[in-house]
């Protein structure tokens, strides 16, 4: 039997740098991870967006922590490819015009530097744009993208300068009980006990915590994402379209630090499951929609494309909090496939919660608290 302070269950977008966090609090923390290295689930299949610019407290606060940590990796010569080139919402119709204003009031008084910018200002931002009908839009110039495979292994290597123990290869198999309380965690070579054990499994969310009798919301859907041949920059942020045609829903892509065009699509209807093959529908669906948007990218040729999931809630909302039946685990999980912009704020949040005792951060385990009645849903998710 091992034993740790805090054992982790999955070395992903939010495993990782919440175990870096709580290691430099004084922690003894472990990592289980069923793949081979660390980001091997969802976070390889992530395009890298990072963005505050959100409908709710919650994600806002979080977020904003998130782009305080790149911005201060960055600065310490850690090379995560991150660039603030903000993220723009072009609007084409009235009704999302008069959505993303009002939204304009709440994401103000959370402190988010987003405004309103005409169509002329938006041409000027990404030059090519489809100006027909372009009635203007909402822009968040401190937002940005990263490597999520540079990131995560910048994050790996200061988890482990930080004493962190990985345990690769590792797949959780049950888990034994004293009342509600968890007392060993065992995977199919080692066996774990820990004050507390933290679900962060990604997509195998829901599994984890079954095996430890709770039944959490947590159902995965597959997205698909590409990237393209390098060219020379010619704009500046992450262009997301909320506009549904009927047979997606937002999509969304950037032109990353190497010149690369990054996106990703919604689709309509959803395909839940875990199926991460590549699809012959995606392709022809999501260079539709963006040459509409963009008729400059006409051109570029794509090199690949993938395919991951979004472990989706059914409100569009994260799961941060514990369960009753499962007292001593702390879920970090549904993340909706914003793992990778949510995770390093997160991360700390946690640990300075946990270990330091702050009290403002409460407001986020209370709206994210998996008792709540998953209503609603996120506007910009």
């Amino acid at each position: 039997m091992k034993t740790y302070d805090i054992l982790i269950i999955g070395a992903g977008s939010v495993g990782v740098p919440t175990a870096l966090y709580l290691a430099r609090k004084g922690r003894k923390v472990a990592v289980v991870e069923k793949h081979a290295s660390v980001g091997r689930g969802q976070n390889r299949a992530a395009i890298g967006g990072i963005r505050a610019t959100h409908s709710d407290p919650a994600k806002i606060k979080i977020c904003q922590r998130s782009l305080d940590i790149i911005r201060e990796m960055e600065k310490e010569g850690h090379h995560l490819d991150w660039y603030q080139g903000g993220y723009l919402f072009p609007v084409y119709d009235t009704e999302r015009e008069r959505t993303l204003k009002e939204l304009l009031t709440v994401q103000h008084q959370f402190g988010l530097a987003i405004d309103w910018m005409d169509a002329e200002a938006v041409q000027r931002l990404c030059p090519g744009i489809n100006p027909r009908g372009l009635r203007g839009g909402t822009y968040s110039p401190e937002d940005g993208f990263a490597s999520p495979l540079k990131t995560i292994g910048v994050f790996y290597k200061l988890a482990c300068d930080a004493g962190v123990d990985f345990y690769f290869y590792e797949t959780v198999l049950s888990f034994e009980k004293k009342g509600t309380k968890i007392t060993a965690v065992k995977t199919d070579r080692t066996a774990f006990s820990a004050d507390l054990v933290v679900n962060a499994a990604g997509g195998d969310a829901r599994k984890i915590g079954q095996l430890a009798g709770i039944d959490l919301p947590v159902y995965p859907d597959s997205h698909e994402g590409g990237i393209t041949e390098p060219v020379e920059r010619f704009f500046e942020p992450m262009i997301v379209d909320i506009r549904s045609d009927g047979h997606s829903d937002n999509y969304y892509f950037y032109q990353a630090v190497g010149g690369q065009i990054v996106f990703c699509i919604t689709p309509n209807p959803k395909h839940y499951g875990k199926d991460c093959d590549n699809t012959s529908e995606f392709l022809p669906l999501v260079v539709r929609r963006m040459l509409e948007i963009y008729p400059r990218l006409r051109n570029i040729r794509v090199r690949r494309t993938w395919r991951g999931l979004y472990p989706m809630t059914p409100d569009g909302f994260p799961i941060v909090g514990y369960v009753n039946e499962a007292e001593n685990m702390l879920n970090l999980v549904g993340m909706c496939g914003q793992g990778f912009m949510l995770g390093p704020g997160l991360g700390m949040i946690v640990a300075e919660t946990l270990c330091d005792g702050r009290k403002d951060y409460r407001f986020i385990f209370d709206q994210l608290s998996p008792a709540r009645a998953f209503t609603g849903a996120e506007m910009l998710k």
